[in-house]
């Protein structure tokens, strides 16, 4: 039987072709770190249900990758390409990581960033982007996930402070962050507040006996009238449409992260079908196993192509939210659907820790519906293509 010699299944694709030279140098210092920081560690870090966030934080900050993305405040500057690239990295080490990358800089520090004053900027993102602070997102409720606008924590004057009142769910970072972007209702809308996670009245229980994101830290934010000056307020955000542009920004790392964690899977099923034996023959050598193979390297290099052309637009400033949705929808179902299909191959092996398959696939169960459900980014394509509103 011939034999021929085997490729990634990302260079069936050349994909590398379609990114410069400098986004692939960050990809690689990223791999690199993954591959030696990371995956030795994290399958112990996720048996535990534990991670150890401030001293990965400090390595991730002298990596550059918090916040890279951002202008200026000690961020690199990156393209939204290169970010995409590290997000796929991280990923492929595990969700958690990546979680932990996006929520500090696509959320935290995009949201002061973006909508913050020049004293907010100052004194958070220098900091957060050496990985010295670690920031937390506020948005999601305990019953108000996919309708943010029904929130009801309360931010109320009196006299020239704010005082926020109310519960914050499924936070990725809350117990370990020094501070938190939080939002809340107001009479004038919703606003964003800079919350140092020190001021009396706030807590962050720690989320535990989780089944995905294992090596992560999930929090309960609760804000139990917590005093905050005038100051603290974000002055350019107003309404919804304040947190939605942060989570389009971390809409979007996902679109490359969740391929990272489909890649890893697929490169690992092929390493094991090749040494597996069975009827003595590789399991790499049967028709059916080589079908699946096939198949799910075209799903990967399929959104490994959306990714990059999305990733383009976003660089040229022309990538629209319902795109970012395109993304997500497709990216993250078709990346569980790999993992889930490689568990098939590794048999009773996958659903050890031994092998990272089945370990992505329970976070991509979290990264399924976090940052907005697949039902929701239908809902959002459907809108796009028949401009009707089907959310309610």
């Amino acid at each position: 039987m011939a034999r021929h010699t085997p490729i990634a299944p990302l260079r069936l694709f050349d994909t590398d072709h379609l990114i410069g030279e400098d986004d692939r140098a960050i990809r690689d210092a990223v791999r690199h770190f993954v591959d030696n920081k990371i995956k030795p560690e994290v399958g112990q870090w996720f048996e535990d249900g534990a991670l150890p966030v401030r001293e990965l934080a400090q390595q991730l900050g002298e990596l550059g990758v918090l916040g890279m993305h951002l202008e200026g405040y000690g961020c690199a500057g990156t393209s939204a390409t290169a970010y995409g690239l590290a997000c796929m990295e991280l990923e492929a080490g595990d969700s958690g990581i990546r979680s932990l990358v996006s929520v500090q800089g696509s959320l935290a520090m995009f949201a002061i960033w973006k909508h913050g004053s020049e004293e907010q900027k100052q004194q958070w993102l220098p900091r957060m982007a050496a990985g010295e602070a670690i920031g937390c997102f506020g948005l999601t409720e305990p019953d108000f996930g996919s309708n943010p606008a029904g929130m009801r924590t309360r931010a109320r004057r009196d006299g020239d402070d704010w005082v926020l009142t109310g519960t914050k769910m499924w936070i990725t970072n809350g117990s370990v962050a020094d501070v938190a972007v939080v939002w809340a209702q107001t009479d004038d809308r919703i606003r964003g507040f800079v919350v140092p996670t020190d001021t009396p009245g706030f807590s962050a229980p720690e989320i535990k006996k989780k089944l995905s994101l294992r090596a992560s830290v999930t929090s309960e934010l609760v804000l139990d009238e917590v005093r905050l000056p005038a100051s603290a307020m974000l002055p350019g955000a107003a309404g919804l449409s304040g947190p939605l542009s942060c989570l389009n920004e971390a809409r979007y790392g996902i679109i490359f992260g969740s391929l990272g964690a489909a890649r890893d899977c697929l490169e690992t099923t092929i390493s094991y079908a090749q040494e597996r034996e069975i009827f003595d023959r590789s399991l790499a050598s049967y028709q059916l196993t080589q079908a699946k193979l096939a198949d799910m390297a075209l799903e990967l290099g399929k959104g490994m192509l959306l990714a990059l052309h999305l990733g383009r637009l976003k660089d040229e400033a022309r990538l629209h939210s319902n795109q970012v949705s395109l993304g997500k929808l497709n990216n993250v179902r078709e990346s569980i659907a790999i993992a889930r299909e490689c568990r098939t191959i590794l048999g009773a092996a996958g659903i050890t820790l031994e092998y990272p398959v089945l370990r992505h696939a329970n976070n991509l169960e979290s990264v399924l519906t976090y940052e907005g459900t697949s039902e929701v980014h239908q809902l959002v394509i459907g809108q796009a293509l028949t401009g009707e509103a089907a959310f309610r």
